[in-house]
């Protein structure tokens, strides 16, 4: 897919962060769009924005909670229906927990998984008829660099993220011996200036592992060095260029280079960032 001019975009978690920046830069490039999100006001927020960007672009908006299987499938036939054809689908939502292993409960891991991973998997089953009818479509999954490395109180979300990246990497497998017009991107970002990390909910057992609660997202906030519009435009440049992975961030790079080197090893660099971020 060597140019977005004329093709059309499906976006979930469009109301801010990655999903914004996606929508905004594709308008630029004259790609239609179809964004949804929970939040309706933000996602119509986004819509404004892409509009402004370029007025020539169609863009419709969906509240959207891609937990809801059959809320997924409609909202990609409804998109069909809409613009006559769908080029790409950007399975970007994603909400995050911190708690540990042993603590946290069925019911968060549950909400997570919804979420991060079958949200991923609804988007993605939904789409695709559509991709493939189109003769030239992509999926595009959002991973995280915590799809690559484990940390510390992310279990649950190391969970889903590990889930996300060898789900898109068989599909982009199959993909390919079907030749059926049709790839896939897994995302792979760091640290990401984005809602998600303010809106991460942690459970107190992280104070076990020697994490204040009350702290812990300020803390985290830290590390986020890659602004959303940047992560957007790699992204896209990934998926021109047919990228079975792309990494976002050099934290991604760096760490994920370490991880390859050391498999077990890396989780002592792992150690040393907790402590220098959590002064533990």
């Amino acid at each position: 897919m060597q140019t977005f001019q004329g093709k059309v975009a499906a976006i979930t978690g469009a109301g801010s962060g990655i999903g914004r920046e996606l929508a905004i830069q594709l308008a630029a490039q004259g790609c239609h769009l179809s964004l949804a999100d929970l939040d309706e006001t933000n996602v119509s927020a986004t819509a404004a924005l892409a509009r402004d960007t370029n007025p020539a672009v169609r863009v419709t908006v969906s509240t959207l909670d891609v937990a809801d299987r059959e809320a997924v499938f409609a909202w990609a036939e409804r998109t069909a229906n809409e613009y006559g054809k769908i080029n790409l689908i950007f399975n970007n939502a994603g909400v995050a927990l911190s708690g540990t292993a042993e603590a946290t409960t069925i019911d968060k891991f549950t909400w997570l998984m919804n979420i991060n991973f079958w949200g991923v998997v609804h988007g993605t089953q939904a789409f695709l008829p559509y991709l493939r009818a189109s003769g030239n479509g992509h999926v595009v999954n959002t991973s995280s660099l915590f799809g690559l490395l484990a940390a510390p109180g992310s279990s649950t979300y190391n969970a889903a993220k590990f889930a996300v990246r060898g789900y898109t990497e068989s599909l982009r497998q199959e993909l390919d011996l079907m030749r059926c017009g049709v790839s896939a991107t897994c995302v792979l970002p760091g640290g990401i200036k984005t809602a998600i990390a303010r809106n991460a909910r942690t459970d107190a057992s992280i104070a076990a592992l020697g994490i204040d609660p009350a702290t812990r997202t300020d803390k985290f906030s830290k590390n986020l060095v890659t602004s959303a519009s940047r992560a957007a435009g790699i992204i896209l440049a990934a998926v021109r260029q047919n990228k079975r992975r792309v990494l976002v961030g050099k934290d991604a790079v760096l760490l994920d280079k370490i991880q390859r080197v050391f498999p077990s090893a890396y989780a002592g660099v792992i150690r040393l960032m907790m402590r220098r971020t959590y002064g533990i």
